[in-house]
């Protein structure tokens, strides 16, 4: 340790009482966090990019300052899916520490490893107040059946009015319109599960009928049209 001649000459005075970090709520406890492996918690947080064409959903289950589980969900540009591919290869293992000061590939992505940072530090996690915190696997939960991010895409003009793509039901196949051509309920695939009966041998066509299902009133409609062709 090296002194500017300034302090060098200062006489010493003594400190007054430590009270140490305030304490942060983890999985149930109270821990003054003066270490990483003292952080531990399941959370999300959300990154952009510098453009911000494109944004990132960064789910961490981190136990003792290790990242035990990551799930990645983007949605913008075509690279952020691959960015995500090695993201979610890089990130297991490491230490929170290590993951902030690590190229996540993405800056969304990036930007969403530091947003987790900052809340997982100061406390403010998910499973704050969950006895033991959640169990390695917590963040499929937020996918639902057949594993698949819930993402609601939606395109709309004045000219023409909005349009339905796919919503949490799925992929949209068709809208419901009433007499004065307002939506009044969608046809949706759900994807998810017509890939889970097609993997178990089920007929493409029988798939995606079992897999199809209706929201609103959408028997009561005075015309049906494809979302993305008319």
């Amino acid at each position: 340790m090296i002194y500017s001649a300034e302090v060098e000459k200062m006489c010493p005075v003594a400190k007054g009482a430590y009270h140490g970090p305030a304490p942060i709520p983890e999985e149930g406890k109270w821990v003054q966090a003066k270490e990483i492996k003292d952080i531990s918690g399941f959370t999300h947080g959300i990154g952009w990019c510098a453009p911000q064409q494109g944004a990132c959903k960064l789910t961490l289950n981190i136990k003792e300052g290790v990242i035990e589980e990551a799930l990645v969900e983007t949605i913008g540009c075509t690279g952020m899916t691959h960015s995500a591919a090695m993201a979610g290869e890089i990130l297991i293992g490491k230490t929170i520490l290590e993951a902030l000061n690590t190229d996540l590939v993405c800056d969304a992505i990036n930007t969403a490893m530091r947003e987790l940072f900052l809340q997982i530090v100061y406390g403010r996690s998910q499973s704050a107040f969950s006895e033991g915190g959640l169990v390695i696997g917590a963040s499929l939960e937020d996918l639902g059946k057949g594993l698949r991010g819930q993402v609601g895409t939606i395109f709309a003009t004045k000219a023409k009015g909005p349009r339905y793509l796919e919503l949490t039901e799925g992929y949209i196949t068709r809208l419901a319109l009433d007499e004065e051509n307002q939506i009044i309920g969608y046809e949706f695939v759900h994807i998810g599960k017509m890939m889970e009966a097609i993997k178990k041998g089920t007929d493409a066509n029988e798939a995606m009928k079992a897999a199809t299902g209706t929201y609103g009133r959408f028997k009561d409609a005075a015309k049906y049209i494809d979302p993305r062709h008319e």
